[in-house]
């Protein structure tokens, strides 16, 4: 896509955008000239045109692909009728709607929402929420959180310091980042589907009940400081793609519930069926206090998040000093972003059940024979995810554009080879995503 200059638009990019966690004279990026159901059109820094199947779903957003006819539908009404208007003082009916439409399907008795900007704000949310509902149970000197190692929330400063500190994005800013307190990392599991269809978890039983042990212990040495538990349920996305058994979530609702902490889960990559469960919390059979959501909530449309949290936690914050919940958004409950959200997860709701598990299963039978490749340490799917796991960092670059040339868009990281294609694909959408990814491994790593 050139400029009238003649410039390719990369070579425009590179040296005046940043894009996520890159230098500004990194890598040329790709440009996109158009995208259509789950295909987008690119152009490569040397002016080579593709049509790739987009597998990351626009980072785990675009689950009902590019250019949905429902969606499109939704945002042309809304814009003929307002775009925006200012949350303070007023109302509109997509908001009102959304509200109603999250609290009705989410796990258990979630009674108020609080739409925020993007996922990050929505967990910086939750936990001023936590700190507020503890003061206004008499406990203003619970200040901390407990969380997981592995663990991903965000890019702003309450949410950085719920990361992992070791193995995370964040160790540039240990000075300023609130320390919280993380247990170890849950033991792995795997998802397996019987013979009969049933499916069925399997983990490392006595390494989860160590892990169990640990978790209770610090919980009860620090219980008079903690306000909360922070964890993102089943399925730990950006900080590894690592899986875990649903009883481990169940540990934590019981941790929580002995030493009088809210449980907050973090359902902003794994809600809206992503684990094969609208809510990953759904395998574990819990109800969170707090719940936040986001990234496929409006199909990849516009950003928006919301915090959901049940009826106690919201008479909790009504009954104190300030009696609100002290955040603000300009654009909080955008009616743009909350029109095109209620069109998206109504779609979700009405189809889910049959694309994601479909999905899944495909993944499963063709990126089997990733697992035979010499540098691959294991293969892993749930639900609409897909993760070959790699010995040693991946090679992005080369592997991104082998990955190309083989008609699909990855973007691999740490030493992932991963998707989480929309859900929309096709079978041979997702057959040629996990042929990519094998080929692509194969070729870049041997």
């Amino acid at each position: 896509m050139p400029d009238p200059t003649g410039s390719p638009l990369g070579a425009r990019d590179r040296g005046l955008v940043w894009h996520p966690y890159a230098p500004l004279d990194g890598p040329e990026p790709y440009a996109v000239e158009g995208a259509s159901g789950v295909r987008l059109t690119l152009t490569s820094p040397e002016g080579e045109r593709f049509e790739a199947v987009d597998a990351m779903a626009s980072w785990w957003c675009a689950v009902h692909g590019y250019g949905n006819p429902v969606l499109d539908a939704a945002a042309h009404e809304q814009l003929g009728r307002f775009s925006h208007v200012m949350f303070g003082g007023l109302t509109h009916e997509p908001a009102v709607r959304l509200a109603e439409r999250l609290t009705a399907m989410s796990p258990g008795p979630m009674a108020h929402v609080f739409f925020a900007d993007s996922g990050s704000v929505s967990v910086e949310v939750a936990l001023k929420l936590s700190l507020q509902y503890q003061a206004a149970r008499g406990r203003p000197r619970r200040q901390r959180f407990l969380t997981v190692r592995g663990g991903y929330h965000g890019d702003t400063f309450a949410a950085m310091s719920v990361c992992d500190p070791v193995d995370g994005m964040h160790s540039a800013f240990p000075g300023v980042l609130a320390r919280q307190l993380f247990a170890p990392r849950p033991p792995a599991a795997r998802q397996v589907t019987t013979s009969t269809g049933d499916e069925r978890w399997e983990t490392d039983r006595s390494a989860l009940e160590i892990w169990a042990a640990e978790v209770r212990a610090l919980a009860a040495t620090h219980s008079d400081e903690l306000a909360a538990v922070v964890v993102e349920p089943v399925l730990q996305g950006a900080g590894g793609m690592h899986v875990y058994h649903p009883d481990c979530l169940r540990v934590l609702r019981d941790v929580a519930d002995e030493h009088g902490l809210l449980l907050v889960v973090d359902e902003i990559a794994t809600g809206f069926a992503r684990t094969g469960r609208m809510f990953a919390s759904e395998w574990a059979d819990v109800t969170p206090d707090v719940m936040c959501v986001g990234k496929a909530l409006t199909g990849g449309y516009l950003s928006l998040a919301a915090v959901l949290m049940t009826r106690e936690v919201g008479e909790a914050i009504t009954r104190s000093e300030f009696r609100a919940l002290l955040h603000g958004p300009t654009f909080m409950a955008n009616p743009l972003a909350c029109a095109v959200a209620n069109a998206a997860v109504e779609l979700v709701d009405s189809t889910w059940k049959e694309h994601v598990p479909r999905v899944g299963r495909l993944l499963a039978e063709h990126l089997a024979p990733a697992a035979d490749l010499p540098q691959v340490l294991e293969v892993r799917t749930l639900g609409a995810v897909g993760v070959v796991q790699l010995t040693s960092p991946v090679d992005v670059v080369p592997v991104t554009r082998a990955a190309l040339r083989r008609g699909v868009w990855l973007r691999p990281f740490r030493n992932l080879v991963y998707t989480m294609p929309p859900y929309v694909c096709t079978a041979e959408d997702v057959r040629l995503v996990a042929e990519a990814i094998v080929g692509a491994v194969a070729e870049v790593h041997g």
